[in-house]
């Protein structure tokens, strides 16, 4: 019987150590594998990347160095990106107001409008979180909250 007992324990162990990979797939296809992106895309007549380079600028003006880094790619091609974008009118550079070296690089109003229109579809909740009751929502709230990283919120990309 202590065998039995063992082994039940040494299942649910295995089971528990699954448990946060189970959660953490499951909130991924909730976010990743709804349409929004292809939205977003259909929206604003861009790729969902150039459209998040837009919505970061748009929240705040960063240098070129800052806005490689948020879009994780390296500062040549975030150069080429927006020289691209700013071709289209909806970013601009300007000088950087304590380094004479570096450039800053801000949304236009049209760009502003471009990220606005992507936000609203990026923060439309799927139909199946909207049906959550209030407590569910809630309680997916606090614990969301509570493992969100510092001073982030909700980057959408």
């Amino acid at each position: 019987m202590g065998a039995a007992r063992r082994d039940s324990g040494s299942a649910e162990h295995a089971a528990d150590k699954d448990l946060p990979r189970e959660v953490w797939l499951l909130m991924s296809d909730l976010v990743l594998d709804h349409d929004r992106r292809r939205k977003v895309t259909d929206a604003v007549g861009m790729s969902f990347s150039r459209a998040r380079a837009v919505r970061r600028v748009a929240r705040k003006p960063m240098s070129m160095g800052e806005l490689a880094a948020a879009l994780d790619i390296d500062p040549p091609n975030a150069s080429t990106l927006v020289n691209d974008l700013e071709a289209q009118g909806l970013i601009r550079r300007r000088p950087h107001p304590t380094d004479r070296r570096a450039k800053v690089v801000e949304a236009t109003r049209k760009g502003k409008a471009l990220a606005r229109r992507a936000d609203e579809i990026l923060g439309t909740p799927p139909e199946v979180l909207i049906g959550l009751s209030d407590d569910d929502l809630a309680a997916l709230r606090s614990i969301l909250a509570s493992i969100a990283p510092r001073g982030g919120g909700a980057s959408g990309g």
